[in-house]
């Protein structure tokens, strides 16, 4: 499965940010409409070190690199600029990935964020929902994205320049974000798959999946507890 760099910039502090955006693969461009994803995506700008970065990740994968080597830190790199890069990647992709059964994801279908009858998540912030608070699922989305999108956007906290040096509050947020967009697989796989097979995505979510799991478990990004809804579908898939 293919990936290249596409460049879609949107502007922060009157310049633009240094995040990327992966052009569709083939597949995505074939069964998902791009034009309904929830969020702007990010991307990073060439010539900045996170830019090659990612060039990196992605010649791993395109060249078929297994997944479980193709996460790895590559030598000399720094662990949160790896991170980062895989963060906003993560959120790109998931995010189209929901945006596109986000049409059979509606309050009458989904009145709760869960997955299966055994896991219900809650939203919590720091505005309106300073208490866990059961919403339905199209609802918590967009407050996830939402959200995200502000942490990633946060200069403070993903800075785009090069030697500015990332918060030490960083990976605390970084594990956070990765463990909100588990959850979307959660609900994507036990809820909408059906959609998503009929799409002929599959293949396409499967592997992104796989991707986002071998990464968060490479470092340890995700407690295992929160790994327990797909547990037996991963113990099949990532061997």
């Amino acid at each position: 499965m293919t990936n290249t760099c596409l460049a879609v910039g949107i502007k922060t502090r009157n310049k633009k940010v240094a995040w990327l955006v992966p052009r569709a693969t083939r597949v995505e461009t074939a069964v998902f409409n791009k034009d309904r994803t929830f969020r702007p995506k990010r991307k990073f700008e060439p010539g900045t070190q996170r830019f090659e970065l990612h060039k990196k990740a992605q010649a791993s994968l395109n060249a078929g690199l297994d997944l479980k080597q193709a996460v790895q830190l590559p030598h000399g790199e720094g662990l949160h600029d790896w991170v980062a890069v895989h963060v906003v990647d993560f959120f790109n992709r998931i995010n189209l990935i929901y945006g596109t059964v986000s049409d059979s994801c509606t309050e009458q279908t989904c009145p709760a964020m869960c997955g299966g009858p055994k896991y219900e998540y809650r939203w919590q912030d720091e505005h309106k929902y300073r208490k866990p608070t059961a919403l339905p699922a199209p609802q918590y989305m967009s407050l996830l994205m939402d959200w995200i999108e502000v942490q990633i956007n946060n200069e403070d906290i993903f800075p785009t320049n090069v030697g500015t040096p990332f918060p030490k509050t960083f990976m605390q947020v970084a594990k956070k974000i990765l463990s909100r967009l588990f959850r979307v697989f959660v609900h994507v796989y036990i809820h909408h798959f059906d959609r998503v097979s009929q799409m002929g995505a599959e293949a396409h979510v499967n592997t992104c999946y796989k991707h986002f799991y071998y990464f968060v478990t490479e470092f340890n990004l995700i407690d295992h507890k929160e790994l327990e809804p797909l547990k037996e579908m991963t113990s099949r898939m990532c061997h």
